[in-house]
């Protein structure tokens, strides 16, 4: 994997505490935010009272509760999270220091240097929630980028999404392999993204359910030969994204790129072997003896190889198998 800037989390902040510091509309903006994710928020507002933005503002979610004392005075211990927007530096690090102090993780709007977490840009479709950062050097690259996001997600992936959150109980108890749990849930996105307009229903659970019972149990290992072409992941066909999304092996040559490799699901098993270009006869069937017993064992396996297309078709027929 390549190196992160940052580490994207989700923090699950209902009914936790939050503390904000500041009397702008920044620390306006980021109380409302904690408060659509359900915080409690305290905003402490620099020894002065709110200004009427502030007082204005109706809370999303969680309740909003003004302090007119400085941040000075609060107490950072049971904060899930602190916020500050200050203009003035040395008051920015004191604020920060005490926040870490408490081991509160700190965000100070507009100084990434004092920030243990950034915002980012989100696009809600909650409970789909997608966080879009620059590490706090771009912030309006960010936006431009999350304008884009929002025009390809259907506002209706909303609906599918808590679908989801509300079936999983009723998946697990029908399901008990995870494999067909996995297999139940590639079938409910496919069907999302095919319907992401429409409103999900008990028809749609039980006909999911039904398939996946129906497929328990049958041999379910394949063989996908996966063309990763120059090595651009913006060249690969939709077809062979998905089947490096759906992989439970991956068997990858050393001629592929670690950016088409990064577009694999996560807990797929990456195997790296050489190239059948220029490998003797034996070392070939070896590679291929390999996928089908791990087809046989009811894997999802996906021969990644960046090679001529004459050789993918040499590969392919002498496994019986089509190339994506």
């Amino acid at each position: 994997m390549a190196p992160l800037a940052r580490l994207p989390l989700f923090f699950a902040l209902a009914g936790k505490r939050a503390v904000v510091a500041g009397n702008s509309a920044a620390a306006l903006w980021k109380a409302e935010l904690l408060s659509a994710a359900g915080a409690s928020v305290h905003l402490f507002g620099q020894g002065s009272a709110p200004n009427v933005s502030l007082r204005s503002v109706e809370p999303p979610a969680g309740p909003i509760v003004f302090h007119v004392e400085d941040w000075s005075k609060l107490e950072f211990d049971g904060a899930a999270v602190a916020v500050g927007a200050f203009e003035d530096d040395a008051e920015a690090m004191r604020f920060a220091a005490a926040s870490r102090a408490a081991r509160v993780p700190v965000n100070v709007v507009d100084r990434p240097a004092l920030c243990d977490f950034h915002f980012g840009a989100i696009v809600n479709r909650s409970p789909l929630v997608l966080g879009i950062s620059t590490d706090g050097t771009a912030p309006a690259f960010a936006q431009r980028i999350r304008g884009q996001i929002e025009a390809l997600i259907p506002r209706g992936f909303a609906r599918w999404a808590e679908a989801a959150r509300g079936w999983r109980s009723q998946v697990r108890a029908r399901l008990p392999s995870s494999g067909d749990r996995r297999r139940f849930w590639q079938r409910f996105s496919e069907r999302a993204m095919r319907r992401g307009d429409s409103t999900p229903e008990a028809r749609d659970l039980n006909e999911l359910l039904d398939e996946a019972v129906h497929a328990s149990g049958r041999p379910s290992g394949s063989v996908l030969l996966v063309d990763a072409g120059p090595g651009d992941p913006a060249s690969m066909t939709v077809g062979a994204l998905r089947a490096l999304q759906s992989a439970d092996v991956i068997l990858f040559d050393e001629n592929v790129s670690a950016d088409v490799l990064d577009l694999a699901r996560r807990e797929a098993k990456k195997l790296a072997v050489p190239s059948t270009e220029h490998e003797p006869p034996y070392r070939r069937r070896q590679i291929h003896d390999l996928m089908t017993d791990l087809a046989k064992c009811g894997k999802q396996v996906v021969r990644l190889t960046s090679c001529p297309s004459t050789i993918l078709d040499r590969i392919s027929r002498s496994n019986g198998c089509a190339p994506v």
